[in-house]
């Protein structure tokens, strides 16, 4: 979907992450929860990673589970956001900074912090072992073209890419109370996990496999909601041109009150989409278009490591 029509525009999502850091505990409690469904997905999953690249890491959350589970392999985050990773270095995920750094250096190897663009990334190739993203692919206007740079960091053979991302059904009740507000586009518009999976496989890797959830937040009152959005990283009423007064504000928190439910809440769904998919190892001899190895799904084996 052209960028346009999903109506992303990278300065303004760069400098809504920056706005987002000093804020970033009021949501930490989402990507927590879903790192922790990431590490269910990867229980049936043997892999010994040798560097593990965080792609969107944000504030550094993932790390302390990821040095859980992986203690011997290098940890690397790499985020759009300067204000972010410093984040990173003073209050990961909003906990107390300085003892969870002195923590993870007694354990092994630091994070290293990388500020990058991800569709453009500063690594070499076959780096990694394991690129790990936790909602953060949805930020991209060309997810088609990411990817392909993602699994380029990954071995042929020894390397897996696991994400989370929003899903198109994510915010179904304030898309419905813009609807009633005017008739613009206030909210950006995510892709759908066949889409994603289509993308994998476009990008060279093998044995995608998708799921997707729905996640409901409830709220006391309506800006709360507006806030947590924010804090997300969108920017709701801002994506369409023109001057947003009190009266055009009122009507939206009205829309949002409208919707409470039996336990007078304002529910907001999230769609989670969860993927996974291994960089196979390429058969010689046959190459197809764009240079992509073309295998047999009888051909795609897997070491003793997973």
């Amino acid at each position: 979907m052209p960028q346009s029509e999903r109506q992303f525009d990278s300065k303004r999502l760069r400098l809504a992450f920056g706005r987002r850091a000093p804020r970033f505990a009021a949501t930490d409690f989402l990507l927590r929860e879903i790192e922790s469904r990431m590490h269910e997905r990867l229980e049936p999953v043997r892999i010994e990673p040798k560097r593990i690249v965080d792609l969107g890491c944000a504030a550094g959350g993932s790390f302390a589970g990821l040095r859980r589970r992986f203690p011997e392999a290098e940890p690397l985050g790499l985020d759009w956001s300067a204000p972010m990773l410093r984040a990173a270095l003073s209050a990961p995920g909003g906990a107390q900074a300085s003892s969870w750094l002195k923590r993870l250096l007694g354990r092994g190897i630091a994070p290293l912090l990388v500020q990058a663009d991800w569709s453009n990334l500063p690594l070499a190739s076959g780096s990694a072992n394991l690129v790990w993203s936790n909602l953060a692919l949805h930020w991209s206007a060309e997810p088609h073209k990411v990817l392909p740079e993602w699994a380029r960091l990954l071995p042929a053979g020894d390397g897996l890419l696991i994400f989370s991302a929003f899903g198109p059904d994510t915010f179904a009740e304030l898309r419905a109370a813009f609807a009633e507000v005017d008739s613009g586009r206030h909210l950006p518009d995510f892709v759908d996990m066949h889409d994603l999976g289509d993308m994998l496989i476009a990008a060279g890797l093998a044995d995608p496999v998708m799921d997707a959830e729905r996640l409901t937040l409830t709220y006391q009152t309506s800006a709360g909601l507006l806030e947590d959005v924010r804090a997300l990283g969108v920017y709701p009423g801002l994506a369409a041109t023109g001057l947003r007064g009190r009266g055009w504000l009122a009507r939206l928190h009205a829309a949002l009150e409208r919707r409470r439910n039996a336990s007078g809440l304002i529910p907001l769904s999230l769609e989670i989409v969860y993927g996974h998919a291994w960089k196979p190892v390429p058969t010689p001899g046959r190459v197809g278009k764009d240079g992509v190895a073309i295998l047999r799904s009888d051909q795609i084996g897997r070491s003793g490591k997973r």
